[in-house]
């Protein structure tokens, strides 16, 4: 197990930024989050969580897929878009993709942030904690 590398805990600051209480709940999770596995596809990646014994989760069955953030990344021309996968009420995967199907660079931080316009749509994580 290792912990989070520098684009993977920046991605998930900027998905879990707001102050719904799902988010909040999320954003407990993310604080003990270890990594299980990391996966490079060649034109992304997928890496795989783990949580302490008792962590704080979500009222099941909460499974939502959501990625509001695009960075800039230095050698991706079109940057690059995540999706994180929650599964029975916890954080258990990120995944990061170049938008154009570019090969992946090596993992380093992102250039910024942004969410995807117009505004954020967090009506997947409405739902009750």
């Amino acid at each position: 197990m290792t912990a989070l590398n520098e684009i993977e805990g920046a991605v998930l600051d900027k998905l879990l930024a707001g102050e719904i209480p799902t988010l909040q709940i999320l954003r407990s999770q993310r604080d003990h989050l270890c990594v299980m596995k990391r996966e490079f596809t060649g034109v992304g990646f997928y890496t795989e969580f783990g949580h302490p014994p008792g962590a704080a989760r979500l009222r099941a069955p909460m499974r939502v897929r959501f990625g509001d953030v695009l960075a800039d990344i230095r050698g991706l021309e079109h940057g690059a878009g995540f999706v994180l996968f929650i599964d029975d009420g916890l954080i258990t995967m990120l995944e990061g993709y170049s938008t154009a199907n570019e090969p992946w660079p090596e993992l380093t931080a992102p250039l910024s942030l942004r969410y995807l316009p117009p505004e954020r749509d967090l009506g997947p994580l409405m739902a009750k904690p």
